[in-house]
């Protein structure tokens, strides 16, 4: 069928609003927050309800026509980048919370609600929905969902898969598939944790259903400032180590912490090597026992500590490190920004590694990271109007992501695999690894229309870049022909 035809049908199921066409009309969605990678969708489409979407994958199955989902476009790593002759299907119109449950302390939602949206509407019940990235203002818990997002209190609250209870969702073939409950007791395969981070490949997400928790009675935050990096990366070790469990443990090397200082005036010490934002929360005997710990600790490792003296003050220093990333944009045009994760024991190692590789391709690097478990967010600074900046910028990304899979780590923390880690995937991963998750997409996706190309590479890809690692080795050729 032609795409005349095609875009009749889709004309037929949607809204004349919600279904976008035309060169110029469609490029505000060629790109998502990883703006190095663009491609203009053939059509988008902005369903308003689970109808739509079934109408949707319906016509799209019939004349097989490729399948991107797309948040709010907030995503790090090209896993929202549409295709040439495809379709993307944008969910931000569906944006209800449809209940809260304050029995059972949950909150079901749409998948275009933002994350932030989902704290303010059930604050005046004392509760909130942990997980937050630093684009909570904006991104859609449909998103999170895609790519296992975090964020600052991810140390002790853990990511989007530790708390998502439910979710709804559509497959390409056409069916329904309601995962988890309230209770989270269910047996046999957790479908749950095979769908969230699985980046719109397996299905669309039309319904999640939240855990809610109870806002602590109190919250402490301390600054620590420190003359080396060592000693910062030793201290976060020594933290988890003496059985203290922060909210949030975040960190940030002195270029990152002069250029959020700058920007949004967070109190920061601007000749510091490196700082730790720690954040306490419990009950008021349980965070001020928790801080005089800390503090001892900090104190051991060459640490200079300011205790928030109020909300106020809490909420400025917050607001420096989610400010990080936003405040590249006065030191360099543009920044690429990675996701590895390593082992904490290798966090100094790792970091003195980077300054050599950034030293290595001429580039600047400004570290801003999940230090409590060792999610790296190294930020590569570039010009792409300099010829070869953003060649040598993507190289310096993947020597870092190969650094954190040689140390024990990983490519991916929360932010996905996308077009970006398909490479470094090669070297994470053996040939029976990634077969496995080609079938595991088969199994749900048999055209191999959804979101396709994007988080798994191709054996043959990996043959491509010279084999891939095996526990260690490299598998030959003629084994990745055979799988």
């Amino acid at each position: 069928m032609s795409n005349d035809a095609v875009l009749e049908q889709l004309r037929r199921c949607l809204p004349a609003s919600s279904l976008i066409t035309g060169e110029h009309a469609v490029r505000p969605f060629e790109t998502d927050g990883l703006t190095a990678i663009r491609e203009r969708p053939w059509a988008v489409a902005l369903p308003d309800d689970v109808e739509q979407v079934r109408a949707v994958l319906r016509i799209c199955r019939q004349n097989d026509v490729p399948v991107v989902t797309r948040g709010a476009g907030t995503g790090l790593s090209g896993g929202a980048r549409p295709l040439r002759n495809g379709l993307l299907l944008a969910m931000t119109k569906m944006n209800r919370i449809k209940e809260v449950d304050l029995d059972a302390c949950t909150a079901t939602v749409e998948p275009g609600v933002t994350n932030l949206s989902i704290s303010q509407a059930v604050r005046q019940h004392n509760l909130y929905y942990a997980p937050d990235p630093s684009s909570q203002i904006a991104c859609s818990i449909g998103g999170n969902v895609a790519e296992n997002s975090g964020g600052v209190h991810c140390l002790k609250y853990g990511l989007t898969v530790h708390n998502v209870l439910g979710l709804r969702i559509e497959t390409f073939e056409g069916d329904e598939l309601v995962l988890g409950s309230k209770c989270l007791e269910q047996a046999g395969l957790d479908w749950l944790a095979v769908m969230i981070g699985s980046e719109g490949m397996l299905g669309v997400v039309t319904e999640v259903t939240v855990k809610l928790l109870p806002l602590p009675e109190a919250k402490r935050v301390l600054l620590a400032s420190f003359r080396a990096v060592q000693d910062a990366g030793d201290a976060v070790g020594a933290i988890i180590a003496a059985g203290i469990v922060p909210a949030g443990l975040e960190m940030m090397d002195s270029p990152a912490i002069r250029a959020a200082e700058d920007f949004a005036a967070a109190g920061y010490p601007r000749d510091a090597a490196a700082i730790l934002l720690c954040e306490l929360d419990g009950t008021e005997e349980e965070v001020e026992a928790d801080a005089r710990r800390m503090q001892a600790v900090l104190a051991a490792h060459r640490a200079d500590v300011r205790v928030a003296s109020d909300e106020a003050e809490r909420e400025r220093l917050w607001k420096g490190r989610k400010s990080a990333f936003p405040a590249m944009g006065r030191i360099a045009p543009d920044y690429y920004c990675m996701d590895g994760t390593i082992p904490r024991r290798a966090l100094a190692e790792v970091l003195g590694a980077i300054a050599a590789f950034a030293s290595e391709y001429q580039l600047r690097v400004a570290n801003v990271f999940h230090a409590g478990d060792g999610n790296l967010h190294p930020l590569i600074l570039y010009d792409a109007n300099q010829p070869g900046e953003l060649h040598r910028a993507e190289e310096l990304g993947r020597r870092i992501l190969g650094l954190c899979v040689q140390v024990g780590g990983t490519v991916t923390g929360e932010h996905g695999v996308g077009v970006e880690k398909l490479d470094p995937m090669c070297e994470q991963f053996t040939a029976a690894e990634l077969a496995q998750f080609h079938r595991l997409k088969a199994a749900l996706d048999p055209a191999g229309l959804m979101n396709p190309g994007k988080a798994i590479p191709t054996l043959a890809h990996c043959a491509e870049l010279g084999g891939m690692h095996v526990h260690g080795g490299r598998l030959p050729h003629p084994e990745l022909e055979r799988l």
